[in-house]
């Protein structure tokens, strides 16, 4: 196992919203298929079940550190589905700090784990990770294609960026919203630890099949954030 590369891999939310699990089984059978060739360690997002307790508890009045903070359990609650569908390919726990998963991946297996600190988006979260591990490859998988000038799912003429260097996605994404269950493709906390780190990162559609090739084969299938 020591030799093994590691690859921090970002799942969408939207993986985990499916109420029989299918989906889950699907990302489950690819990453224990990957783990022969490399060490996935995969962050999970909060999807639209984080984003509904949010806005519940928004509208109670809480504040934005405790709705993160809701945000971080419901995304570790969908990282703990994974591990129970990878079964033993998988850490049996959920890291909750950098140095649990630094400890998870020691041992070689599949580590998934959720949110970290509150003020964080899970791909901030992922960036990290994949500097504090040493991961060869960030694959940030989303409910898009990749990284596009506008958002494509309310304007059709968006224009998809085959690449884009760290200054202009910043630019690009700088009036992103920061409440809590708001981050989207990525956040200028993860772009920091991209750029300090130059972590080799790609932003994807987050299919089982594409996150397989963009992983084994370099293959690009989205957009790739030049630092």
């Amino acid at each position: 196992m020591e030799g093994k590369e590691r690859v921090v891999i970002k799942l969408s939310g939207k993986v985990f919203s499916d109420e029989t699990g299918a989906e889950i089984k699907k990302y489950a059978k690819m990453l224990a298929g990957m783990s022969a060739k490399i060490q996935p360690v995969v962050v999970a997002g909060g999807g639209k079940i984080a984003r509904h307790y949010i806005g519940i508890a928004r509208g109670f009045g809480l504040d934005e550190a405790s709705l993160d903070i809701m945000g971080i359990l419901v995304s570790r609650l969908n990282a703990g589905l994974l591990v129970a569908a990878l079964g033993k390919k998988a850490h049996h726990a959920v890291p909750e700090d950098l140095e649990e998963v630094t400890q998870a991946a020691a041992t070689g297996k599949i580590v998934v784990t959720g949110g970290l600190h509150p003020g964080q988006s899970t791909n901030a979260t992922a960036a990290l990770i994949a500097e504090k591990v040493g991961a060869t490859k960030f694959v940030n998988a989303t409910d898009v294609d990749g990284i596009y000038d506008s958002d494509p799912r309310s304007n059709k003429r968006a224009k998809m960026f085959r690449e884009i260097t760290v200054k202009e996605c910043r630019t690009l994404l700088g009036g992103e919203n920061s409440m809590a269950g708001g981050y989207d493709l990525m956040d200028i906390v993860a772009l920091k630890v991209i750029e300090r780190s130059k972590i080799p990162t790609l932003v994807i559609k987050s299919e089982p099949t594409r996150i397989k090739e963009a992983v084994l084969k370099n293959k690009a299938n989205g957009t790739r954030i030049i630092v």
